[in-house]
């Protein structure tokens, strides 16, 4: 079942009872103090019932992929019981050891001691990184190697294997942000964060149905703390819920899939495509992958507030950022902490001069690229991302250093230049990212000035298609740009809401305008494939 489909408004809507109503029946029905249900009990209850949904979920969503969920299921029940039992011996000497309490120890056998210790926490701590990468990386590169390295090769392996691994071989839904949040659970019991002792909650955690796909991606620690303070929503914690899940069915069913309609058009008939066409869908898709994503997350979040849980939020108008470092701290913002926390500190972050600054920022956004796919157009992208980080970072030198440059990119003309500069530059590299073919994206890039489009293609697009011509396309994508800027600006800058009581009156409406409006066949999420 999507996010957006009638199923899933069943779905969660049995689930809410479930959750919160069988333990209220439970506490009414025992009256007796032997009898009496403890929270503790209750606490237990609702996380079996996480668990259990967040599996129905993930199993209905592997059946719509094409693939079978008994053999993913299993491998994200192994994950779980090696990152939690990785945790807890990790954690045995997050505070002073057994060795602190014995007398007969000197303090120099003491400090060999915890040495030794902290030396196996080290091994343990790597060991569990390589793991949780060895699951990740034989599903998403083994199909690649296979196929473009040892199958040219010669070396011993026959077509039809490599069209079975290919074809079996398939990624699971989630596995990327499943194994993220197990590293940094691992890395934060490393630098002393506490480890659960609790398999349950620790599952439910892992599991959680609204962040298992696609994020956002969420710390342990936040999660096990709501956990301590849960309770039933109040009626503005409901509506928010309820709020967060229509706007997210607006931004996926409602404009990314009209969107992605026009841009899989586009794209998928580029030697027919003109240069106009082209710009279109270069604008469409950075629209559409946006829309696409952040509805996901606001769903998701939606859903995790009628649960009684806060997830962190993932994105902050990204595309009014005026710089790519100002971008990717609006951009999916849980994994770019993850990226600072995990990845670039570790590297030695801005601490070790400015080239080493430089050459992390761009080792890291490569990694990052090719995390996203086993594909050139995907390195590209993350380098490309990379190079304009290492530019702005020393752009940022030169201003300290210069007191005029500083005060006119401080200027309205200059913050104007720099918006348009970031932004030219996301909206180019999403070309590598939507085809990560090298032949595909250079076709595009190619035919962008000076190309007309066939007659043919203008006809099926823009009259049978989409019943509109490639101008009022454009308005159209124009007036969805601004009305973004409008209600970033009303309600970021003015700071004005609507108040509960009209969003409850709007929900139901705006619903029934998705079920409507929704184009048939709503298209996947985009980064359910990362």
């Amino acid at each position: 079942m999507k996010f957006t489909s009638i199923d899933y408004g069943f779905f969660l809507a049995i689930l809410l009872g479930i959750y919160w109503l069988v333990p209220n029946f439970f506490k009414a029905a025992t009256t007796s103090p032997q009898q009496k249900t403890t929270p503790k009990l209750i606490e237990s209850w609702r996380l079996w019932v996480i668990i259990f949904a967040s599996l129905i979920f993930y199993a209905s969503l592997q059946i719509q992929y094409d693939s079978s969920p008994i053999q993913y299921i299993p491998l994200l029940v192994l994950i779980i019981l090696i990152n939690f039992h990785l945790g807890q011996a990790i954690g045995t000497n997050t505070a002073p050891g057994t060795h602190a309490n014995n007398e007969q120890l000197s303090n120099q056998e003491w400090l060999l001691a915890q040495t030794s210790w902290n030396q196996r926490r080290l091994k343990l701590l790597w060991l569990g990184i390589l793991a949780n990468i060895i699951f990740l990386l034989s599903f998403r590169y083994v199909p690649l190697v296979v196929t473009n390295v040892l199958l040219p090769l010669n070396l011993s392996i026959s077509p039809e294997s490599t069209n079975w691994i290919s074809t079996r071989l398939i990624i699971p839904l989630g596995l990327s942000f499943f194994t993220f949040e197990c590293i940094a659970y691992l890395i934060d019991v490393y630098r002393g964060a506490p480890a659960t002792k609790q398999l349950l909650n620790f599952a439910a955690y892992k599991l959680f149905f609204p962040k298992l796909i696609a994020g956002p991606i969420t710390r342990y620690h936040q999660f096990s703390a709501e956990l301590k303070t849960i309770q039933f929503p109040s009626v503005e914690q409901l509506t928010a819920g309820l709020w967060l899940i229509t706007c997210g069915a607006i931004k996926k069913a409602l404009l990314a899939d009209h969107i992605g309609i026009f841009v899989d058009l586009c794209f998928g008939n580029l030697e027919r495509a003109g240069s106009g066409d082209l710009w279109l869908a270069i604008v469409a898709y950075g629209l559409q992958i946006y829309l696409d994503f952040s509805g996901y997350v606001d769903i998701a979040r939606g859903s995790a507030i009628l649960l009684g849980f806060n997830l962190p939020e993932n994105f902050d108008s990204p595309y009014l950022s005026t710089s790519i470092a100002d971008f990717w701290r609006r951009w999916h913002m849980t994994l770019g902490n993850w990226i600072r926390n995990y990845l670039y500190f570790p590297l030695g972050g801005s601490r070790q001069g400015l080239i080493r600054t430089c050459l992390n920022l761009f080792m890291v956004m490569l990694i990052i690229g090719i995390w996203h796919g086993a594909a050139w157009g995907f390195a590209i992208w993350g380098g490309l991302h990379g190079f304009a980080l290492v530019v702005h970072r020393l752009t940022q030198a030169v201003s300290e250093k210069l007191d005029w440059t500083k005060k006119w990119w401080q200027s309205w003309f200059g913050l104007l230049m720099a918006w348009w500069l970031t932004q030219s530059m996301v909206f180019m590299s999403w070309i590598f990212f939507r085809l990560p073919n090298i032949k595909q994206s250079t076709l595009v890039i190619d035919n962008l000035w000076g190309h007309s489009a066939d007659l043919q293609f203008s006809q099926k697009v823009y009259v049978e298609a989409i019943g509109l011509e490639r101008f009022q396309v454009s308005l159209l994508l124009v007036a969805l740009i601004s009305a973004m800027a409008i209600i970033y600006g009303i309600g970021k800058v003015l700071k004005l809401q609507l108040n509960w009581p009209v969003k409850l009156l709007l929900v139901p409406l705006f619903l029934f305008a998705v079920w409507i409006l929704a184009p048939q066949g709503s298209l996947p999420y985009i980064y359910f494939d990362f």
